[in-house]
């Protein structure tokens, strides 16, 4: 095993390029994958945060690719911070993100996580957009 891989998932188009990504890199690699599923702790209005459904699909997806994972859902005051968090957990050798595009007002008022992940990160951070 060469390193571990984090990726930033949601259950979204955004989510799957970053996973698909991630899979290929952990593939190139002979790395790992840690999936970190986060909220700020309104999972009950926070689309992104995956129910067991949802889950379950992505630990199957991932099962089928062979490379070695394990999946994380988490609640915190800050979505990035847990994801990095768990990326020095674990000795990340990258993150990978996906971007969604957001109006320059949207990213004022709600910030932007992978922003953060990017500017926060100890580690190479790949960001990704849907094909």
């Amino acid at each position: 095993m060469s390193g571990t891989i984090v990726v930033g998932w949601s259950a979204d188009k955004y989510g799957a390029a970053a996973v698909e990504h991630a899979v290929a890199e952990a593939r190139l690699r002979s790395a790992s994958v840690v999936v970190v599923n986060a909220t700020r702790g309104d999972a009950l209005v926070d689309d992104r945060y995956a129910r067991s459904g949802d889950v379950a699909v992505l630990e199957s997806s991932l099962a089928d690719s062979g490379v070695p994972f394990e999946v994380r859902q988490s609640m915190g005051p800050d979505v990035a911070d847990q994801v990095l968090d768990v990326a020095d957990e674990v000795g990340a050798t990258l993150i990978v993100v996906g971007l969604r595009h957001r109006t320059p007002v949207g990213k004022l008022v709600m910030g932007s996580v992978a922003q953060r992940i990017l500017l926060g990160a100890t580690c190479p951070v790949l960001a990704v957009k849907p094909s």
